[in-house]
């Protein structure tokens, strides 16, 4: 039996399974078109609405992030249709690719990897183009980066175009009000904040998106049709064989947000994001991203000078049994390392963190400006937050 003792899995997704969740994944497979399944579906689908923000329903896929981004897109996307895509780190390069895929025409608007979006770029290339839609990355894990859906939402709200999504490692650790900000389809997966395993793919969909989506018969997938989905879905089922098992954890994992509750489940993530950005700078690493729009679900760090990023990786890995994240493009790489604040995490996970990466530094030639800043620093954030 493979077992992988002291791993401590650090990534911004996939992250860490509590052991309610995995127990729950270990159940006997039930009929997927049994009762039991229906039930238990109905009850994800209603504990999904309020982690969107949505009354619209919560469509599940078998499938990964990038899945559900290529889904979204090629429900209301025909070949030839202009689509607007903000680029602001990797995914936003990614919904460019899919997008192309499709036989979209496609327009950027390009942000300094780690800055800001202003909405108001985006307002002004609505009036200069009619666009299907408007695509946009909400936690772009890359750089570290929330970027603000509700400005965007403002501008697109009453224009004929809708506002996709991607809120794959933002879902349920950064604050999501897909109908009061006015985004059309959210798309997610369990591998993130919702604490599961890889494998499921969500999107909701709104009112505006669906009078695109059943104009007529042009969508071109078959597995990924929402029609197809959302009309099993009122049987209280899926179009085909979903992973069981999964659903299973998934629904555990709802289980634990509720009881933890919401709003402080997000509070959590914002209070030890914070707590490790204060951690990391006083160890003399500087951020990869501007601080006022930092990400409370991974924070994204430059190298120190005179270090190389995978150096960094490696040596936490291989001594300290802690695997985080490098850089996510080839114009990156050497440059950023990142570090999952997602999920099933703690308190003790941040100071932990801090504790091996202190030490990796040291091993690489750059000791902290005094032993235990970063932890000192980390411990005076969560209390100031407490």
């Amino acid at each position: 039996m493979l077992t992988i003792p002291d791993y401590r899995l650090r990534l911004p997704g996939p992250t860490a399974v509590p052991e309610r969740v995995r127990q729950a994944t270990a159940l006997p497979v039930l009929n997927h078109r049994g009762a039991e399944f229906k039930a238990m579906l109905a009850e994800c689908q209603q504990r999904l609405k309020p982690i969107f923000g949505t009354r619209h329903d919560v469509l599940l896929f078998a499938g990964s992030g990038t899945a559900m981004m290529e889904a979204a897109v090629a429900n209301v996307v025909s070949p030839g249709d202009a689509v607007l895509i903000v680029v602001a780190g990797q995914f936003g390069d990614r919904f460019v690719s899919i997008a192309k895929a499709l036989g979209a025409t496609v327009d950027t608007i390009d942000v300094e990897w780690g800055g800001a979006l202003d909405a108001q770029r985006v307002a002004e290339r609505l009036k200069s183009r009619s666009y299907r839609a408007v695509v946009m990355v909400h936690n772009e894990s890359s750089t570290g980066v929330a970027y603000d859906i509700a400005a965007v939402g403002a501008v697109v709200r009453d224009t004929p175009a809708l506002l996709i999504v991607d809120s794959v490692s933002g879902l349920a650790g950064i604050e999501m009000k897909m109908d009061a900000w006015g985004a059309d389809i959210v798309v997610s997966a369990s591998q993130k904040s919702l604490m599961c395993a890889p494998g499921l793919g969500f999107a909701a969909v709104s009112a505006k998106a669906w009078k695109v989506i059943d104009r007529d018969g042009r969508v071109p997938s078959f597995f990924a049709d929402f029609r197809r989905a959302k009309a099993s879905l009122e049987k209280d089922g899926t179009p085909f064989t979903p992973p069981v098992t999964l659903v299973y954890g998934l629904l555990e994992a709802l289980h634990m947000i509720d009881e933890e509750g919401l709003a402080n489940v997000l509070r959590r993530h914002s209070r030890l994001a914070a707590a490790l950005r204060a951690g990391v700078q006083a160890l003399g690493v500087e951020l990869y991203n501007q601080p006022d729009i930092s990400s409370s679900t991974v924070v994204a760090m430059k190298v120190p000078r005179g270090l190389e990023g995978g150096a960094i990786v490696q040596r936490l890995r291989e001594r300290y049994r802690t695997v985080i994240a490098g850089a996510r493009h080839p114009s990156q790489t050497g440059k950023v390392f990142r570090i999952g604040t997602m999920g099933a995490v703690s308190e003790t996970d941040i100071i932990t963190d801090l504790r091996h990466l202190e030490a990796t530094l040291k091993d690489l030639g750059k000791p902290a400006p005094t032993q235990h800043a970063g932890v000192r620093a980390a411990l005076d954030a969560l209390a100031a937050s407490a």
